[in-house]
């Protein structure tokens, strides 16, 4: 069976059989919950050096996309460092995990180099002011009724949730929903409060004459509304919903990424760019199907490769209307993951969509029932979608070919097997 024609699979010998003696290959990798565990404060992440070594022997079929950032304090960089006796050995021999952060906007090779094409001094001047901004709202918050956190706490609380990334300023909830967990209604109130905050930054940017350049996501997301806007999953009390709200630049999203990496892996493989050498995720369109148009008009079939896309935030969540049940489908991987599977189905060449079930971790989030997924192995008549609950549903576009119910561990070991057996 072609990858593509799985669902839920736990088959991940076939997986790294076909991956394996594929002729062109690209991976696109999202980062935490996926090659990393997923923590309530980023500063305590690390990395496997086995890991990082693994991507380097890919080096040319391997790229990361994520909405986190490679610098800063926060940044992958530093975790990356952090896993070598020497920090300079990473950026001499090539260590660093090469792609796109900030969303799409954020690109480096893998000796570090770091460039924001597309982005002008303005917008990052005015990003540079969001975490003052977001620690002045936050400590004022947490310190008066109905918080009411002790002042010594206030200060450890504000430096855990707001991230002070250069291009995608963000308020982290996770740890506020921990220490809010007898208290279920009042971090449903603050997560309303942080959307408040994102709209007047918002509102902030339009007077600075930077109306059109910023937007916010939220992560995970119950989808996109009307009006194109990201819809916020509140908590429910089971778990944390909307954790991440993230400031960020507009066409810094995911989808809008894989256009710009497939641009430059063409350009590795081929000698040319065949969007541009400056093609980036600014100047991209950001309509699904407009992506879609483009990469059919400027990619050659011959040389196109078969797509691995790999993340871990995807959901689905059904919710009860006036119009009766409907499905609101989100989470930050979901777009590009369905772009990935579309230039398969256009192309021909067989990509393959990989979640990494990253529920184990210190985020609440939904995840798979591997025991009812093993069922369903056994069994082909039986339905996955019990094993499935608030990540995918019947009618869903999206589909989810391989699963690692171990979470990142179980990723990361295939991954490395997968980098020692493909030819160099």
């Amino acid at each position: 069976m072609s990858l593509s024609g799985h669902r839920f699979s736990l088959d991940h010998g076939h997986l790294l059989e076909t991956l394996a003696t594929s002729r062109r290959l690209l991976i696109i990798q999202d980062l935490d919950g996926v090659c990393m565990d997923l923590v309530r404060d980023p500063l305590t992440r690390t990395i496997d050096r086995s890991y990082v070594e693994a991507a380097r022997r890919l080096a040319g079929h391997f790229y990361v996309l994520t909405n986190g950032e490679h610098i800063g304090s926060r940044g992958l960089n530093r975790i990356v460092e952090q896993a070598f006796e020497t920090p300079e050995h990473v950026s001499e021999q090539g260590f660093y995990l090469p792609g796109l952060a900030g969303g799409g906007v954020q690109l480096q090779d893998r000796h570090g180099a770091v460039s924001h094409p597309g982005v002008s001094d303005a917008e990052l001047a005015y990003l540079q002011g969001v975490p003052d901004v977001a620690r002045r709202f936050l400590r004022e918050l947490l310190a008066a009724p109905p918080f009411d956190f002790p002042e010594d706490r206030v200060d450890a609380l504000v430096e855990s949730v707001v991230l002070d990334n250069l291009v995608s300023p963000t308020l982290n909830l996770n740890t506020l929903y921990h220490a809010l967990r007898d208290r279920p209604a009042r971090y449903r109130e603050l997560q309303q409060m942080a959307a408040a905050l994102m709209d007047r930054l918002m509102r902030g940017a339009a007077s600075a004459g930077l109306g059109d350049s910023f937007f916010v996501h939220y992560a995970p997301n119950l989808g996109r509304d009307a009006a194109g806007l990201e819809r916020i999953r509140f908590s429910d009390g089971r778990d944390a919903g909307t954790t991440d709200f993230q400031f960020m630049l507009k066409g810094a999203i995911k989808e809008v990424g894989v256009l710009v990496i497939l641009n430059h892996y063409y350009h590795a493989h081929t000698g040319r760019y065949p969007l541009g050498e400056h093609f980036n995720a600014r100047a991209a369109p950001r309509d699904a199907a407009a992506l879609l148009a483009l990469a059919r008009a400027h990619f050659d079939p011959a040389q196109m490769p078969r797509i691995v896309g790999v993340g871990d935030t995807v959901t689905a969540h059904a919710e009860t209307g006036a119009d009766g049940l409907r499905m609101l489908r989100g989470g930050s991987d979901r777009g590009f993951l369905t772009l990935v599977q579309d230039l398969g189905i256009a192309f021909g060449s067989d990509n393959a969509v990989l979640f990494i079930d990253s529920s184990a971790g210190e985020v609440a989030r939904p995840g798979l029932d591997a025991t009812h997924l093993q069922a369903c192995a056994d069994d082909p008549a039986l339905a996955p979608w019990p094993g499935v609950r608030q990540i995918s549903d019947p009618d869903d576009p999206l589909r989810l070919n391989f699963v690692f119910p171990g979470g990142h561990r179980q990723y990361v070991r295939f991954f490395e097997t997968l980098a020692a057996r493909y030819p160099a």
